[in-house]
């Protein structure tokens, strides 16, 4: 699959140095940066800032808060000067995400207080290409980034936001720096890091659209899979997954979760919602496991550990999953998490159990 990392960030940094470096003779500091309140020469500040705050998170191993420092210049630092500390910063920012394995999580506040190396790259390069753009309107410059850079960064860090055929314009306008047909402006945004559910032996990995879409196409998502892995049941919860964000209504957090063992980081199998909650607060969930890591107790665990998750939003009233009457074997599973067989699709069906014959089990709040 197409990943974001260091190889990404230099290339992100070298494409914006290229272009300020033509006009680094201009006054930055008397030139509003486009539709900031800053001038162009403390939004080029703020690009290294951001960078090697980025670097620092994954080398120090952050998980509570950022490492408390900040970067100063040297008085009288002239704006070529400043392009080299954005260089500078962004090869430290590289060689972070080069060398953090990938089930490093270090602390960010948005919106799940964690990124891995790939989010951090992310978010670096994508601070680089807005606030580059920024800079190039308040100069008069011309700059658009690869468009297929800006759509690795959507599927990565804005999941909520429904692709457009020119993903750069999507971007800008999903950062409140310009406008798509029929979409209301955005005023106010954030970016998403992917979700994740620790558990006992493993962790519950929010699979993002970047990820689904190679699942889907039969890769490995960016995992490193168990013999045997993935299951074909994730692959297709995958492009399912894929659809609802080409359509604009897929959800992160009501999606699909990739089960990594956290002794070896290698995932054994998916788990996700098949929908937001419904009217009265019910939430399905399904699962399935590679062969090779079946009979570990790996299926219960997570089962138990998302519908923990659920059950703790105020939305979710109660977490079904449903089985086939003839997989004892998935019904062990659901029975051991503490799910009880309900009648039906729901208590009122009446019809001995089972519901468009499948056996239906619910746990509520």
């Amino acid at each position: 699959m197409r990943t974001l990392g260091g190889e990404q960030v230099e290339e992100a940094v070298a494409g914006a140095v290229a272009l300020l470096r033509t006009a680094t003779d201009r006054d930055w500091r008397a030139t509003r940066a486009g539709r900031l309140d800053w001038d162009c020469r403390y939004t080029a500040e703020h690009v290294a800032s951001d960078l090697i705050a980025y670097a620092g998170q994954l080398a120090g191993r952050a998980t509570e808060a950022y490492v408390p420092f900040e970067i100063t210049l040297d008085e009288g630092t002239g704006n070529e000067d400043v392009l080299q500390v954005i260089e500078t910063t962004g090869a430290l920012l590289a060689a972070a995400v080069r060398t953090t394995p990938r089930e490093v999580r270090a602390f960010h506040p948005y919106p799940f207080r964690g990124a891995d190396r790939e989010g951090f790259a992310a978010m670096g390069i994508t601070e680089v290409l807005l606030h580059t753009h920024d800079i190039a309107e308040g100069l008069g410059l011309s700059y658009e980034p690869p468009a297929e850079r800006c759509a690795d960064l959507l599927a990565r860090l804005f999941p909520h936001v429904r692709p457009d055929a020119d993903p750069w314009r999507t971007l800008l306008w999903a950062t409140g720096r310009g406008d798509l047909p029929g979409r209301a402006p955005v005023t106010e945004w954030r970016w998403r890091n992917n979700l994740v559910v620790p558990a006992e032996r493993l962790t519950l990995q929010g699979l993002t659209p970047a990820a689904a879409t190679d699942l889907a196409a039969g890769g490995d998502g960016g995992f490193a899979w168990i013999d045997g892995g993935p299951y074909q049941g994730t692959r297709d919860a995958a492009g399912m997954l894929v659809k609802a964000y080409e359509t604009g209504v897929h959800r992160p957090v009501w999606g699909v979760f990739v089960l990594v063992r956290r002794e070896d980081g290698r995932a054994v199998g998916g788990i996700g919602f098949h929908g937001v909650p419904d009217e009265k607060g019910r939430v399905e969930i399904g699962y399935d496991l590679a062969e090779a890591a079946r009979g570990n107790g790996y299926a219960t665990e997570g089962l138990r550990a998302l519908t923990e998750w659920a059950l703790g939003r105020e939305a979710v009233t109660s977490v079904r999953a449903t089985t086939e009457p003839e997989n004892t074997a998935s019904q062990a599973v659901i029975a051991r998490a503490g799910f009880v067989r309900i009648t039906g699709d729901g208590a009122e069906d009446g019809d001995g159990g089972e519901g468009g014959g499948q056996f239906v089990y619910e746990l509520r709040r």
